[in-house]
C-alpha cells in the first residue's frame, strides 16, 4: 500500500539571535490541506510581533497543487504578502523557481531561491 504524504509543517526557529517562520511543504497540496493549514498559518503569523517576517520555505519535497489549492495559495499570498520582509525558498525544481518569481509580484518583500538551508539562513540573516 502506497502512503500519500502531503501538507505543510509550520514552525518558528531561532538562528543566532533572530526568529524565522519556517515551513516545510511535502507532496501535492489539496484544497482540504489549505482548509486545515490556513488557520494555523494565520495563527502563527498573528503571534509574530515583528512588523516584517523573514521566512524559510523548504520545497525540496513539494510536488505541486491541485487547482483549487493553487487558488488557496494565491489568496494566502494576497492576504499576508505585505507582512514578509524576506522569503527564502529551498528548491531544486526549475518550475518552482519560475513560480516563485511570479509570486514575487504579489509579495512586498524579497523572494530568493536556494539549494540548501545554510545559504538560505545566511541570506535571511543579512
Amino acid at each position: 500500500m502506497d502512503i500519500n504524504k502531503h501538507g505543510i509543517d509550520i514552525g518558528l526557529q531561532k538562528v543566532n539571535n533572530s526568529f524565522f517562520l519556517t515551513m516545510k511543504i511535502k507532496g501535492k497540496l489539496t484544497h482540504e490541506d489549505y482548509e486545515t493549514i490556513l488557520p494555523m498559518i494565520d495563527n502563527a503569523l498573528e503571534r509574530i510581533t515583528e512588523p516584517k517576517i523573514k521566512a524559510l520555505v523548504d520545497c525540496s519535497k513539494f510536488e505541486g497543487w491541485e487547482l483549487q489549492a493553487a487558488w488557496d495559495d494565491f489568496k494566502l499570498g494576497l492576504e499576508h504578502g505585505n507582512e514578509f520582509e524576506k522569503i527564502a525558498i529551498i528548491t531544486n525544481k526549475k518550475w518552482l523557481e519560475i513560480s516563485s518569481s511570479i509570486v514575487s509580484w504579489f509579495i512586498q518583500g524579497e523572494i530568493k531561491n536556494f539549494e540548501n538551508e545554510q545559504e538560505a539562513f545566511n541570506w535571511l540573516s543579512i
